[in-house]
């Protein structure tokens, strides 16, 4: 049988929380420490077949969820709890990092009548991204209750997925519920939406650097799936190689950083406008798949859009048209920031294309 067990781990009590990078270096040390595990003994030797893993870090750890193929829950259970404990083990950089539960929070049935269903009426959505977003649970915290115009708390026990999204509106810092243009009620589950869908699209640029590099080729010519870096102009796609979607995705995690901080003030570069689309994408999808995406939602996630652009002077429909390549890293001005690892360098500029191409 299939089972999805969900791993929470954690750092040392006296480590400092994880930054934006540190996470993401977690995520990368996690993933290639369950890369080299075919499989894994459950209790008694019995043998448990490792399909697939995602790992999402937090501030405090990361979970990671696995997808087994086991004969009985307990096995599956026990089995990836004891080699998460080894991947951490193995890792010099996760000295002290901990296992704290190993379960499966899907029921078994669930999962067997989504793999039954896959070719009749109840069929998951086609579409990968939004298999995803069903499938990847918001977390739930926020700041503290204020009402003062300022976001309000939510319970940390979120029983369900419209509370849990609400419940991360919170940690959109840079952006008051006015940025939305909508009531404090719709206000609070656009910005949540946002900072759940920053999770899943910096989990699926990575999940995209590594197939390029599990490839080496770019997007013209890979034949794996994609999340997201396909999604771009498709007349550039044989530029989108892995070194480019390592620096699409470091801007991601910049952008992201800024709008959770409290440190945003402009756009830096055309990058982020074409990140800024895939994250307001990336919120629609899994408002919508809740089922949570109605009119006056699809509102405030626009009138965010066009706050975002405001902060330039420049109206959201006028925004740069992406069809360009050579400055996407590229500052807009001298007071904008781009990530040092991602700024374009006179060699970036790609050779110009024929004209017809």
């Amino acid at each position: 049988m299939t089972y999805v067990v969900t791993v929470e781990t954690c750092i040392p009590d006296d480590a400092p929380d994880l930054d934006a990078l540190g996470r993401f270096g977690a995520v990368v040390l996690i993933e290639r420490g369950f890369g080299s595990v075919a499989g894994a003994e459950g209790p008694d030797g019995v043998e448990v077949d490792v399909l697939d893993v995602v790992v999402a870090a937090r501030p405090r750890g990361a979970e990671v969820t696995v997808t087994v193929l086991a004969p009985a829950l307990e096995a599956a259970e026990d089995a990836v709890g004891a080699v998460a404990q080894e991947v951490l083990d193995r890792a010099e950089q996760l000295t002290g990092w901990l296992v704290v539960t190993s379960e499966v929070r899907l029921q078994p049935e669930r999962v067997q009548e989504s793999l039954a269903a896959a070719d009749g009426p109840d069929a998951p959505p086609s579409d990968p991204a939004a298999r995803r977003a069903r499938h990847t649970a918001a977390r739930p915290g926020g700041p503290d209750d204020h009402d003062d115009g300022t976001w309000s708390e939510i319970g940390e026990d979120a029983p369900d997925p419209e509370t849990e999204i609400r419940a991360m509106a919170g940690r959109l810092r840079s952006f008051p519920p006015a940025a939305f243009g909508a009531s404090p009620d719709t206000a609070e589950l656009a910005a949540g939406a946002l900072v759940h869908a920053a999770e899943v699209l910096i989990d699926e640029l990575y999940d995209d650097v590594q197939t390029l590099a599990d490839e080496d080729t770019d997007v013209a010519a890979c034949q794996s799936h994609l999340w997201h870096l396909d999604r771009l102009p498709a007349r550039h796609a044989a530029h989108y190689d892995e070194p480019f979607a390592r620096r699409f995705l470091v801007t991601a995690v910049a952008l992201t950083t800024r709008f959770t901080d409290g440190g945003f003030h402009h756009l830096g570069c055309l990058a982020e406008e074409l990140v800024l689309r895939f994250l307001l994408d990336q919120a629609r999808v899994a408002l919508d798949l809740y089922g949570l995406l109605d009119d006056d939602v699809e509102t405030a996630l626009e009138r965010f859009r066009a706050h975002v652009h405001a902060a330039d002077g420049t109206p959201a429909d006028e925004a740069p048209d992406p069809l360009g390549f050579g400055t996407w890293f590229t500052p807009y001005g001298a007071d904008r920031y781009v990530h040092p690892y991602a700024a374009d360098t006179p060699e970036d500029e790609p050779a110009e294309e024929p004209e017809g191409a």
